[in-house]
């Protein structure tokens, strides 16, 4: 009996310290490790405004971040409801000002929300923010956005707090959703060494993040990648994304997609709608090379089917 009552013991204590192991691990795991200092050398404010707004724009900023109920698309005072599976989101105030916007942050801290997905206050941002494709920037593409940024009217007021669903509402718990789903400083572009295809790369997987409304995403949220680029269901549930492999865009040429990405009209005449005709509002301002160039990208894709509701 003496036996049996030590063994126990020992077992109960391991038991605990086994717990008390991984409870740390996951702490440990959970953790918002931002990827750079605020005094990163890669990150200045010494930025090209000129080419911070080609970023901005392949980066779709505007349609988020502009301040709903008002026309100018450069007052970035956030609050645009995001509807998802996963409880609503809104998009933060990241005009200039000092107090309820951006205006405090350096080009490191813009780089840590970008590629780390991490705040100043080193709190993981939710993944409504695409940094799972931005992660991918180049260094230089970011001090270009940090300037640009600056020059920006600045709007006072935040936006309102997000409303996520009860499992999400510990933004902790968005570090294990990383673990699982986010490799920082990854990218999916395939490239080939031409340089059309591979600027097309670029802007595709990184800073337009198409694959973020263009796929079906599993049961946590994260992209599959068999249907990558196969459309699916839209992430605020408001209709089915299309399809843009060659399952679907066959038939259109390079000259088709970039006509479309300038014009919103289709090679059949018609008009895109939604949401993506709020992307044609900033691709529209790319330069011609940048719409060929992603247009190049999107018909190297393979055809995939479009998977089922």
């Amino acid at each position: 009996m003496a036996k049996t009552s030590t063994w126990l013991k020992w077992a109960a204590a391991l038991a605990v310290g086994a717990g008390g192991v991984g409870t740390a691990a996951v702490w440990r795991i959970s953790e918002a490790v931002p990827p750079f200092s605020r005094r990163d050398g890669h990150f200045q404010a010494q930025g090209d405004v000129a080419r911070g707004k080609i970023v901005f724009d392949a980066g779709d900023c505007a349609s988020c971040h502009a301040t709903p109920g008002q026309p100018d698309r450069l007052k970035l005072g956030g609050g645009l409801a995001l509807a998802s599976p996963f409880g609503t989101f809104r998009p933060p105030n990241i005009s200039p000002d000092p107090v309820d916007g951006i205006g405090n942050w350096s080009a490191a801290d813009l780089a840590n929300a970008l590629i780390g997905g991490v705040s100043p206050r080193r709190e993981h941002y939710y993944p409504a923010f695409p940094y799972t494709s931005y992660t991918g920037m180049k260094a230089g593409d970011i001090n270009d956005l940090y300037a640009y940024l600056r020059t920006l009217p600045k709007v006072s007021g935040r936006a309102p707090p997000h409303d996520p669903a009860l499992l999400f509402r510990v933004r902790r718990s968005i570090g294990l959703w990383k673990a699982l789903f986010f490799k920082e400083g990854s990218t999916e572009a395939r490239t080939t060494g031409e340089p059309v295809h591979d600027r097309g790369a670029y802007l595709v997987e990184t800073l337009s993040h198409c694959a973020e409304c263009h796929s079906t995403r599993n049961p946590f949220g994260a992209i599959k990648a068999s249907s990558r680029f196969a459309g699916g269901v839209d992430p605020q549930g408001t209709g089915y994304v299309p399809n843009i492999t060659q399952e679907r865009l066959g038939e259109w040429t390079e000259d088709d997609i970039a006509t479309m990405l300038k014009t919103a009209v289709t090679h059949t005449h018609g008009r895109v709608g939604s949401s993506m005709a709020d992307v044609v509002t900033n691709t529209a301002k790319l330069p011609d090379s940048d719409r060929l160039a992603i247009a190049r990208y999107v018909k190297s894709f393979a055809p995939v089917a479009t998977p089922k509701p």
